[in-house]
């Protein structure tokens, strides 16, 4: 394979940070790392890239002028996008970062970081978001009411077709499919998610989104159960 083909199979990322010093540095660091990189200083120049390509990831500062990183991201969820979005926030507190989860990111990472932080955490979205499932699938797929999960293909298909899953719900569900009628602590979650520092209500909001899209009623939910003091557990059925 020549040097071009290399490169063409590389994970192409997308950098949005209105600071143009850092997206310049991200932008090099990334490259170096072995990454495609296209950066864009604002939402609405993410979103021009997003019409032209396909990315496997996307670095998303919180602060932007006009559109934030948090709205932004709830924008591209609602119309149905599942890219991978890793988010770095200057603000370190637990409610902005939950906010950032809430939104549908996959993981974020407080400034300032090491860049070499930063690669190994896109990578480790990047793994698990890319079939098979970080976590020892199951002997075979997974009844979930009128929902079936498919640990070896990463798929939850149901009457409606394949539900749209991001990589981290992914692991999550593949992650507990894994044990179905055991429960897992919420550290033993945050391990097979590859994001081991993830607090408790970190891993409470993953679940509480996974819910919307497995559970019949995701207020009170059937199939993936919360067992108090202890953490959660999967109950396969009918």
């Amino acid at each position: 394979m020549s040097a071009a083909e290399v490169a063409a199979e590389a994970p192409h990322l997308l950098v949005v940070d209105d600071d143009a010093r850092l997206r310049g540095l991200l932008q090099r660091f990334l490259g170096e790392q072995g990454f495609r990189v296209t950066a864009a200083a604002d939402a609405a120049a993410a979103r021009h890239a997003l019409a032209g390509f396909a990315f496997d990831l996307l670095v998303l500062d919180v602060m932007m002028p006009g559109e934030s990183g948090v709205e932004l991201v709830e924008s591209l969820r609602a119309e149905g996008r599942e890219v991978p979005i890793l988010m770095l926030t200057a603000r370190g507190s637990p409610d902005d970062r939950i906010a950032g989860l809430e939104a549908g990111v996959d993981d974020y990472l407080g400034k300032p970081f090491d860049p070499r932080e930063l690669a190994l955490r896109i990578r480790t979205i990047l793994r698990r978001a890319a079939p098979p499932p970080a976590a020892e699938p199951a002997a075979g797929p997974v009844q979930l009411g009128l929902r079936w999960f498919d640990p070896q293909r990463g798929e939850l298909r149901g009457p409606e077709g394949t539900l749209r899953l991001t990589g981290g719900e992914t692991a999550l569900l593949a992650a507990l499919a894994a044990r179905p009628n055991e429960v897992l602590s919420r550290d033993e979650i945050a391990a097979a998610l590859g994001t081991p520092e993830a607090g408790e209500r970190a891993i409470d909001v993953q679940v509480t989104r996974l819910r919307r899209k497995v559970e019949p009623d995701p207020r009170e939910p059937r199939f993936i159960q919360t067992v108090r003091h202890r953490g959660y557990v999967l109950r396969p059925g009918v």
